[in-house]
């Protein structure tokens, strides 16, 4: 994704997270699906399932700032906290190849990357094969009506099946609106029946998921096997996004539950107030959490 093209997502992710706080503070997170409480199954539940280091991976829109003031410095304190993958959201004014080299240095792996499919989309593969990205996601997309959402499947999955041809899966990582339905349908059912799962996987956004009332483990079993990646990213009671394991979010639940299939759990935090402490935290906590 290039500079721009990214800043027009992150400006629409930031605008739709605070619309979707605000819808849902009224409510309050206690009917919400995938929060913790004492009468969630298992919750309490200390078993021995454990997320590989090696699905551990970190979406580096949560450092964003750092990476700006500071990007090899802040890929070497990524690398010493422990991470060894983690997922683009553009690439800071370098090159593939030079973002590729401060990579290399730190032994870190870009697995995965945020990207468009609306500019140059044979640019976008050959940057992504560059990084050594094993998969692609879009980030974000936005419609008013189920014609566009209908459209917009479409060019995905069209766009699905020339990242296939290059060796790169590409999927769709969603907010909260997709489940928000329009003339009584749901965005995301529309965008998964109109796409192909054999090309387009599901990233799963745990916080936006609960945040737009869906059962994560539900969405989960209602289109395995194309849910192959989780952003951990957790909520306060009133829906405060905050740090993994310092909110309501029964993550031990949906990973017993969610653990076939699941290549990478991606920390993220998408307006952090110390972004390397949130991303230790978040290490700490996936590397400690048993399910």
């Amino acid at each position: 994704m290039c500079g721009e093209e990214a800043e027009r997502f992150h400006s629409r992710r930031s605008l739709l997270r605070g619309a979707a706080t605000a819808a849902v503070a009224v409510g309050a997170a206690v009917a919400l699906p995938g929060v913790a409480s004492a009468a969630t199954e298992g919750h309490g539940h200390h078993g021995r399932g454990r997320v590989p280091v090696d699905k551990i991976s970190i979406q580096l829109y949560s450092l964003r700032t750092a990476l700006q003031a500071d990007l090899p410095g802040t890929l070497s304190a990524l690398a010493d906290i422990g991470y060894r993958k983690v997922e683009l959201a553009g690439t800071y004014g370098r090159t593939a190849e030079e973002f590729r080299g401060l990579l290399d240095k730190n032994r870190i792996r870009a697995t995965s990357t945020h990207v468009g499919i609306d500019g140059d989309i044979d640019k976008t593969i050959a940057d992504a094969k560059v990084l050594g990205n094993t998969r692609a996601n879009v980030p974000f997309a936005a419609f008013d009506t189920i014609d566009g959402w209908t459209r917009f499947a479409g060019r995905l999955d069209t766009a699905a099946r020339k990242f296939r041809q290059a060796g790169i899966p590409l999927g769709y990582h969603n907010h909260a609106h997709e489940f928000a339905p329009l003339g009584g349908v749901r965005p995301y059912d529309v965008l998964t029946r109109n796409t192909n799962p054999r090309y387009v996987h599901l990233e799963i956004d745990l916080f936006w998921a609960v945040e737009g009332g869906v059962d994560p483990v539900s969405l989960y079993r209602q289109h395995f096997p194309r849910v192959v990646q989780y952003h951990v990213k957790d909520r306060t009671a009133d829906g405060k996004m905050v740090d993994p394991g310092k909110g309501v979010i029964d993550f031990p639940r949906i990973f017993r539950n969610t653990r076939a299939n699941l290549h990478e759990y991606i920390v993220e935090h998408d307006n952090p107030t110390d972004p390397l402490s949130t991303a230790q935290t978040g290490f700490t906590y996936l590397r400690n959490v048993r399910f």
